[in-house]
Protein backbone atom coordinates (compact mmCIF):
# COMPACT_ATOMS: atom_id res chain seq x y z
CA UNK A 1 0.00 0.00 0.00
CA UNK A 2 1.16 3.25 -0.67
CA UNK A 3 3.19 4.73 2.25
CA UNK A 4 1.67 7.35 4.57
CA UNK A 5 4.39 10.81 4.02
CA UNK A 6 3.66 12.32 7.63
CA UNK A 7 3.74 10.77 11.24
CA UNK A 8 0.65 9.93 12.18
CA UNK A 9 0.79 10.53 15.62
CA UNK A 10 0.57 14.44 14.16
CA UNK A 11 -2.58 13.74 12.75
CA UNK A 12 -3.97 12.34 15.61
CA UNK A 13 -2.37 14.78 17.79
CA UNK A 14 -4.49 17.66 15.97
CA UNK A 15 -7.72 15.67 16.52
CA UNK A 16 -9.99 16.48 19.06
CA UNK A 17 -9.70 14.56 22.13
CA UNK A 18 -11.80 14.16 25.67
CA UNK A 19 -9.39 12.97 28.10
CA UNK A 20 -10.02 11.05 31.08
CA UNK A 21 -8.52 8.79 33.73
CA UNK A 22 -6.96 5.76 32.63
CA UNK A 23 -9.03 2.91 33.76
CA UNK A 24 -7.36 -0.94 35.77
CA UNK A 25 -6.43 -2.63 32.79
CA UNK A 26 -8.74 -5.57 34.44
CA UNK A 27 -11.46 -3.37 35.10
CA UNK A 28 -14.89 -4.31 33.95
CA UNK A 29 -16.85 -1.27 31.86
CA UNK A 30 -19.98 -2.56 33.26
CA UNK A 31 -21.74 -5.83 34.24
CA UNK A 32 -21.85 -7.26 30.90
CA UNK A 33 -18.81 -6.22 28.60
CA UNK A 34 -15.29 -6.38 29.76
CA UNK A 35 -11.86 -5.51 27.62
CA UNK A 36 -10.76 -8.79 27.77
CA UNK A 37 -13.93 -10.33 25.67
CA UNK A 38 -13.43 -7.18 23.18
CA UNK A 39 -9.80 -7.90 22.73
CA UNK A 40 -10.65 -11.63 22.04
CA UNK A 41 -13.51 -10.91 19.89
CA UNK A 42 -11.21 -8.57 17.88
CA UNK A 43 -8.95 -11.74 17.34
CA UNK A 44 -11.48 -13.54 16.16
CA UNK A 45 -12.74 -10.98 13.59
CA UNK A 46 -9.12 -10.22 12.77
CA UNK A 47 -8.82 -14.16 12.16
CA UNK A 48 -11.99 -14.68 10.22
CA UNK A 49 -11.29 -12.01 8.11
CA UNK A 50 -7.81 -12.92 7.03
CA UNK A 51 -9.46 -16.51 6.67
CA UNK A 52 -11.95 -14.94 4.29
CA UNK A 53 -9.05 -12.93 2.20
CA UNK A 54 -7.15 -16.41 1.96
CA UNK A 55 -10.33 -18.58 0.56
CA UNK A 56 -11.53 -15.94 -1.95
CA UNK A 57 -7.78 -15.41 -3.11
CA UNK A 58 -7.14 -19.32 -3.88
CA UNK A 59 -10.60 -19.02 -6.16
CA UNK A 60 -8.87 -16.54 -7.26
CA UNK A 61 -5.12 -18.14 -7.94
CA UNK A 62 -7.65 -21.29 -9.05
CA UNK A 63 -9.36 -18.90 -11.86
CA UNK A 64 -6.22 -17.60 -13.15
CA UNK A 65 -4.99 -21.49 -13.20
CA UNK A 66 -7.78 -22.35 -15.25
CA UNK A 67 -7.30 -18.87 -17.88
CA UNK A 68 -4.15 -19.14 -18.32
CA UNK A 69 -4.22 -23.56 -18.83
CA UNK A 70 -7.55 -22.97 -21.57
CA UNK A 71 -7.00 -19.02 -22.59
CA UNK A 72 -10.25 -18.00 -23.64
CA UNK A 73 -12.56 -15.00 -23.39
CA UNK A 74 -14.80 -16.67 -21.10
CA UNK A 75 -12.05 -17.82 -18.53
CA UNK A 76 -10.49 -14.63 -19.04
CA UNK A 77 -13.82 -12.68 -17.82
CA UNK A 78 -14.53 -15.02 -14.65
CA UNK A 79 -10.59 -14.67 -13.65
CA UNK A 80 -11.89 -10.52 -13.87
CA UNK A 81 -14.70 -11.71 -11.82
CA UNK A 82 -13.03 -13.78 -9.04
CA UNK A 83 -10.13 -10.52 -8.81
CA UNK A 84 -13.36 -8.20 -7.53
CA UNK A 85 -14.96 -11.17 -5.05
CA UNK A 86 -11.33 -10.96 -3.84
CA UNK A 87 -10.79 -7.76 -2.93
CA UNK A 88 -14.57 -7.73 -1.65
CA UNK A 89 -12.67 -9.73 1.54
CA UNK A 90 -9.40 -8.07 1.39
CA UNK A 91 -10.86 -4.68 1.82
CA UNK A 92 -11.80 -4.82 5.11
CA UNK A 93 -8.63 -6.28 6.46
CA UNK A 94 -7.49 -2.68 5.86
CA UNK A 95 -8.85 -2.34 9.29
CA UNK A 96 -5.87 -4.38 11.01
CA UNK A 97 -2.72 -1.99 9.49
CA UNK A 98 -1.23 0.07 11.35
CA UNK A 99 -1.98 -1.58 14.60
CA UNK A 100 1.79 -3.14 15.58
CA UNK A 101 0.69 -6.25 14.42
CA UNK A 102 2.11 -8.70 11.89
CA UNK A 103 0.83 -7.25 8.60
CA UNK A 104 3.29 -4.57 8.58
CA UNK A 105 5.59 -5.23 10.56
CA UNK A 106 9.31 -5.98 9.70
CA UNK A 107 8.09 -9.54 8.22
CA UNK A 108 4.54 -8.58 7.24
CA UNK A 109 3.89 -9.21 3.55
CA UNK A 110 1.77 -5.71 3.29
CA UNK A 111 4.33 -4.55 0.49
CA UNK A 112 3.88 -7.67 -1.28
CA UNK A 113 -0.04 -7.42 -1.60
CA UNK A 114 -1.35 -4.45 -1.77
CA UNK A 115 1.69 -1.94 -2.70
CA UNK A 116 0.45 1.07 -4.66
CA UNK A 117 0.25 2.90 -7.01
CA UNK A 118 1.68 0.39 -9.54
CA UNK A 119 4.04 1.80 -12.55
CA UNK A 120 2.85 -0.45 -15.67
CA UNK A 121 6.13 -0.24 -17.65
CA UNK A 122 7.57 -2.41 -14.47
CA UNK A 123 5.63 -5.57 -15.09
CA UNK A 124 4.63 -5.46 -19.00
CA UNK A 125 4.61 -3.48 -22.32
CA UNK A 126 2.48 -0.38 -22.05
CA UNK A 127 1.33 1.91 -25.02
CA UNK A 128 4.09 3.66 -26.63
CA UNK A 129 6.80 0.86 -25.20
CA UNK A 130 6.13 -2.56 -26.09
CA UNK A 131 8.99 -3.87 -24.82
CA UNK A 132 8.55 -2.46 -21.09
CA UNK A 133 8.47 -4.87 -17.97
CA UNK A 134 10.13 -7.78 -16.61
CA UNK A 135 7.87 -9.67 -18.99
CA UNK A 136 9.50 -8.60 -21.99
CA UNK A 137 13.25 -8.40 -20.52
CA UNK A 138 13.75 -11.88 -21.91
CA UNK A 139 17.54 -11.85 -21.38
CA UNK A 140 17.44 -9.43 -17.73
CA UNK A 141 15.13 -12.18 -16.50
CA UNK A 142 15.09 -15.48 -18.03
CA UNK A 143 13.09 -17.22 -15.38
CA UNK A 144 10.60 -15.59 -13.89
CA UNK A 145 9.93 -17.03 -10.36
CA UNK A 146 8.34 -16.66 -6.25
CA UNK A 147 12.19 -15.18 -5.44
CA UNK A 148 12.88 -12.88 -8.57
CA UNK A 149 9.22 -11.06 -8.30
CA UNK A 150 9.28 -10.70 -4.64
CA UNK A 151 13.33 -9.51 -4.64
CA UNK A 152 12.05 -6.87 -7.52
CA UNK A 153 9.08 -5.57 -5.53
CA UNK A 154 9.75 -1.86 -4.89
CA UNK A 155 12.74 -2.69 -5.99
CA UNK A 156 14.41 0.74 -7.06
CA UNK A 157 11.28 2.92 -6.38
CA UNK A 158 8.19 2.85 -4.67
CA UNK A 159 6.31 2.55 -7.74
CA UNK A 160 8.23 -0.68 -8.99
CA UNK A 161 5.12 -3.16 -7.96
CA UNK A 162 5.64 -6.36 -8.69
CA UNK A 163 2.88 -8.40 -7.10
CA UNK A 164 0.69 -8.38 -5.24
CA UNK A 165 -2.94 -7.46 -6.16
CA UNK A 166 -2.69 -4.82 -8.47
CA UNK A 167 -0.01 -6.08 -10.49
CA UNK A 168 -2.40 -8.90 -10.79
CA UNK A 169 -5.71 -6.71 -11.62
CA UNK A 170 -2.72 -4.76 -14.36
CA UNK A 171 -2.07 -8.06 -15.98
CA UNK A 172 -5.96 -8.58 -16.34
CA UNK A 173 -7.30 -5.37 -17.13
CA UNK A 174 -4.18 -3.52 -18.63
CA UNK A 175 -3.73 0.24 -18.81
CA UNK A 176 -6.65 2.37 -18.35
CA UNK A 177 -6.42 4.61 -21.42
CA UNK A 178 -9.65 5.39 -22.11
CA UNK A 179 -12.13 8.61 -21.25
CA UNK A 180 -13.31 8.55 -17.45
CA UNK A 181 -16.74 9.78 -18.90
CA UNK A 182 -16.57 6.33 -21.05
CA UNK A 183 -17.41 4.03 -17.80
CA UNK A 184 -15.11 1.66 -18.86
CA UNK A 185 -11.85 0.23 -17.00
CA UNK A 186 -8.64 -1.16 -18.87
CA UNK A 187 -9.36 -3.42 -21.96
CA UNK A 188 -6.54 -5.68 -21.69
CA UNK A 189 -7.48 -8.73 -24.47
CA UNK A 190 -7.63 -11.79 -23.84
CA UNK A 191 -5.33 -12.66 -26.59
CA UNK A 192 -2.15 -11.40 -24.66
CA UNK A 193 -2.16 -14.53 -23.70
CA UNK A 194 -2.26 -16.43 -26.87
CA UNK A 195 0.42 -18.32 -29.40
CA UNK A 196 0.72 -15.06 -32.15
CA UNK A 197 -1.68 -13.08 -30.02
CA UNK A 198 -1.90 -9.25 -29.60
CA UNK A 199 1.46 -9.34 -27.34
CA UNK A 200 4.42 -10.77 -27.13
CA UNK A 201 6.35 -13.35 -24.77
CA UNK A 202 2.30 -14.61 -24.17
CA UNK A 203 4.08 -17.70 -22.11
CA UNK A 204 6.14 -15.22 -19.60
CA UNK A 205 3.10 -13.21 -19.44
CA UNK A 206 0.72 -16.34 -18.30
CA UNK A 207 3.71 -17.78 -16.34
CA UNK A 208 4.16 -14.14 -14.85
CA UNK A 209 0.44 -14.27 -13.54
CA UNK A 210 0.48 -17.13 -11.72
CA UNK A 211 3.45 -16.56 -9.75
CA UNK A 212 1.48 -13.51 -8.34
CA UNK A 213 -1.68 -15.67 -7.50
CA UNK A 214 0.48 -18.19 -5.81
CA UNK A 215 2.59 -15.76 -3.70
CA UNK A 216 -1.00 -13.44 -3.14
CA UNK A 217 -2.43 -17.14 -1.34
CA UNK A 218 1.02 -18.21 0.37
CA UNK A 219 1.01 -14.38 2.15
CA UNK A 220 -2.70 -14.66 2.98
CA UNK A 221 -1.84 -17.47 4.69
CA UNK A 222 0.63 -16.28 6.83
CA UNK A 223 -1.82 -13.98 7.82
CA UNK A 224 -4.67 -16.61 8.57
CA UNK A 225 -1.50 -18.47 10.77
CA UNK A 226 -0.93 -15.71 12.74
CA UNK A 227 -3.96 -14.88 13.99
CA UNK A 228 -5.54 -18.48 13.88
CA UNK A 229 -6.37 -19.92 17.46
CA UNK A 230 -2.84 -20.52 19.09
CA UNK A 231 -1.21 -18.92 16.15
CA UNK A 232 2.01 -16.99 17.09
CA UNK A 233 0.76 -13.34 17.08
CA UNK A 234 -2.80 -13.95 18.42
CA UNK A 235 -0.94 -15.27 21.34
CA UNK A 236 1.18 -12.85 22.00
CA UNK A 237 -1.90 -9.95 21.25
CA UNK A 238 -4.02 -11.91 23.39
CA UNK A 239 -1.38 -11.63 26.38
CA UNK A 240 -0.48 -7.78 25.94
CA UNK A 241 -2.18 -5.63 29.16
CA UNK A 242 -5.31 -4.88 28.04
CA UNK A 243 -4.92 -0.80 27.60
CA UNK A 244 -2.11 -2.08 25.13
CA UNK A 245 -4.21 -3.96 23.11
CA UNK A 246 -7.01 -1.71 22.93
CA UNK A 247 -4.79 1.22 21.91
CA UNK A 248 -3.29 -0.70 18.54
CA UNK A 249 -7.15 -1.64 17.83
CA UNK A 250 -8.09 2.01 18.05
CA UNK A 251 -4.25 2.95 16.51
CA UNK A 252 -5.27 0.74 13.60
CA UNK A 253 -8.61 2.04 12.47
CA UNK A 254 -8.02 5.39 13.77
CA UNK A 255 -4.65 5.84 11.32
CA UNK A 256 -6.71 4.62 8.25
CA UNK A 257 -10.42 6.63 8.93
CA UNK A 258 -8.27 9.87 9.37
CA UNK A 259 -4.81 9.84 7.15
CA UNK A 260 -4.79 6.66 5.39
CA UNK A 261 -8.28 6.37 3.48
CA UNK A 262 -8.76 10.11 3.01
CA UNK A 263 -5.63 11.44 2.71
CA UNK A 264 -3.48 8.99 0.76
CA UNK A 265 -6.24 7.37 -1.12
CA UNK A 266 -8.63 10.17 -2.08
CA UNK A 267 -7.27 13.31 -1.76
CA UNK A 268 -4.37 12.73 -3.71
CA UNK A 269 -6.34 11.11 -6.42
CA UNK A 270 -8.83 14.01 -6.66
CA UNK A 271 -6.33 16.60 -5.76
CA UNK A 272 -4.37 15.58 -9.05
CA UNK A 273 -7.39 14.91 -10.75
CA UNK A 274 -5.43 11.75 -11.55
CA UNK A 275 -6.66 8.29 -12.40
CA UNK A 276 -3.22 7.17 -11.95
CA UNK A 277 -3.47 7.93 -8.19
CA UNK A 278 -6.59 5.69 -7.44
CA UNK A 279 -6.01 2.78 -5.67
CA UNK A 280 -7.86 0.12 -8.25
CA UNK A 281 -7.04 2.41 -11.68
CA UNK A 282 -7.01 -0.85 -14.05
CA UNK A 283 -10.65 -2.25 -13.14
CA UNK A 284 -11.97 0.95 -12.22
CA UNK A 285 -12.63 -0.81 -8.81
CA UNK A 286 -11.58 2.34 -6.48
CA UNK A 287 -15.02 3.20 -5.07
CA UNK A 288 -15.33 -0.51 -3.34
CA UNK A 289 -11.79 -0.10 -1.81
CA UNK A 290 -12.89 3.08 0.06
CA UNK A 291 -16.36 1.73 1.22
CA UNK A 292 -14.51 -2.00 2.40
CA UNK A 293 -12.12 0.25 3.71
CA UNK A 294 -14.55 1.95 5.95
CA UNK A 295 -16.37 -0.78 6.74
CA UNK A 296 -13.42 -2.77 8.51
CA UNK A 297 -13.31 0.42 10.92
CA UNK A 298 -16.74 -0.06 11.54
CA UNK A 299 -16.48 -3.71 11.91
CA UNK A 300 -13.86 -3.97 14.35
CA UNK A 301 -15.36 -0.52 16.17
CA UNK A 302 -18.87 -2.82 16.35
CA UNK A 303 -17.11 -6.31 16.85
CA UNK A 304 -18.85 -7.39 14.27
CA UNK A 305 -17.94 -9.74 11.03
CA UNK A 306 -19.81 -12.03 9.19
CA UNK A 307 -21.82 -14.30 11.38
CA UNK A 308 -19.63 -12.79 14.08
CA UNK A 309 -21.85 -10.27 16.53
CA UNK A 310 -19.52 -9.68 19.68
CA UNK A 311 -18.29 -7.60 22.53
CA UNK A 312 -17.27 -4.17 21.35
CA UNK A 313 -15.26 -1.53 21.63
CA UNK A 314 -18.48 0.84 21.02
CA UNK A 315 -19.88 -1.31 23.92
CA UNK A 316 -16.90 0.03 26.29
CA UNK A 317 -17.76 3.28 24.59
CA UNK A 318 -21.47 3.49 25.46
CA UNK A 319 -21.27 2.12 29.27
CA UNK A 320 -18.44 5.15 29.18
CA UNK A 321 -20.12 7.88 28.45
CA UNK A 322 -23.71 8.03 26.07
CA UNK A 323 -23.30 11.14 24.88
CA UNK A 324 -19.97 10.31 22.58
CA UNK A 325 -21.14 6.90 22.08
CA UNK A 326 -24.36 8.86 20.21
CA UNK A 327 -21.72 11.39 18.21
CA UNK A 328 -19.39 8.45 16.95
CA UNK A 329 -22.63 6.53 15.89
CA UNK A 330 -24.07 9.43 13.95
CA UNK A 331 -20.80 10.29 12.62
CA UNK A 332 -20.10 6.57 11.45
CA UNK A 333 -24.19 6.71 9.62
CA UNK A 334 -23.42 10.01 7.59
CA UNK A 335 -19.59 8.50 6.89
CA UNK A 336 -20.76 5.79 5.19
CA UNK A 337 -23.56 8.15 3.61
CA UNK A 338 -21.13 10.39 2.09
CA UNK A 339 -18.89 7.50 0.66
CA UNK A 340 -21.76 5.95 -0.95
CA UNK A 341 -22.73 9.33 -2.51
CA UNK A 342 -19.18 9.67 -4.41
CA UNK A 343 -19.88 9.44 -8.02
CA UNK A 344 -18.69 5.83 -9.69
CA UNK A 345 -16.20 4.86 -11.14
CA UNK A 346 -13.76 6.80 -8.61
CA UNK A 347 -11.99 8.07 -12.13
CA UNK A 348 -14.94 10.03 -12.72
CA UNK A 349 -15.72 11.47 -9.34
CA UNK A 350 -12.05 13.47 -9.73
CA UNK A 351 -11.71 13.79 -13.33
CA UNK A 352 -12.95 17.52 -12.87
CA UNK A 353 -10.45 18.21 -9.28
CA UNK A 354 -11.94 19.09 -6.35
CA UNK A 355 -13.84 22.27 -7.30
CA UNK A 356 -16.64 20.25 -9.77
CA UNK A 357 -19.74 19.07 -7.93
CA UNK A 358 -18.40 15.37 -7.98
CA UNK A 359 -15.58 16.93 -6.36
CA UNK A 360 -17.29 18.36 -3.63
CA UNK A 361 -19.24 15.17 -2.86
CA UNK A 362 -15.15 13.37 -2.47
CA UNK A 363 -14.17 16.20 -0.33
CA UNK A 364 -17.60 15.82 1.52
CA UNK A 365 -16.85 12.06 2.08
CA UNK A 366 -13.39 12.86 3.18
CA UNK A 367 -14.43 15.68 6.11
CA UNK A 368 -17.21 13.11 7.60
CA UNK A 369 -14.45 10.29 7.68
CA UNK A 370 -12.40 12.88 9.31
CA UNK A 371 -15.53 13.72 12.13
CA UNK A 372 -15.86 9.81 12.24
CA UNK A 373 -12.17 9.23 13.27
CA UNK A 374 -12.37 12.46 15.47
CA UNK A 375 -15.41 10.88 17.78
CA UNK A 376 -13.58 7.60 17.89
CA UNK A 377 -10.48 9.03 19.25
CA UNK A 378 -12.76 10.61 22.14
CA UNK A 379 -14.04 7.24 22.63
CA UNK A 380 -10.76 5.52 22.98
CA UNK A 381 -10.52 8.99 25.73
CA UNK A 382 -13.58 7.76 27.56
CA UNK A 383 -12.56 4.25 28.30
CA UNK A 384 -8.40 5.39 29.41
CA UNK A 385 -7.32 4.66 25.70
CA UNK A 386 -4.71 7.85 24.53
CA UNK A 387 -4.11 6.94 21.15
CA UNK A 388 -1.59 9.53 20.33
CA UNK A 389 0.44 8.77 23.30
Amino acid sequence: MKRLYFKVSFILAGTFLIVSCSNDDNSVTNENVTKKEVIENYADIAYNNYKKAYDDAAVLENSITTFTSNPTDANFTFAKKKWKEARESYGTTEAFRFANGPIDDENGPEALMNAWPLDENFVDYVVGNLDAGIINATNTYPIISKELLTDLNENGGEKNISVGYHAIEFLLWGQDLTDPADNLPGQRPYTDYLVNGTAENQARRATYLNVCADLLTDHLQYMVNQWKPGGAYRTIFLALPENTALKNMYLGITTLVLAELPIERMNVALGNADQEDEHSCFSDYTHRDIYLNLKGVVNVYQGTYGSINGPSLADLVENADATIFNATATAETQALAKVAQILTPFDLAIAGGPSTAEGLKVQAAVLQLDDYGSNLLAGAAKIGILVNN
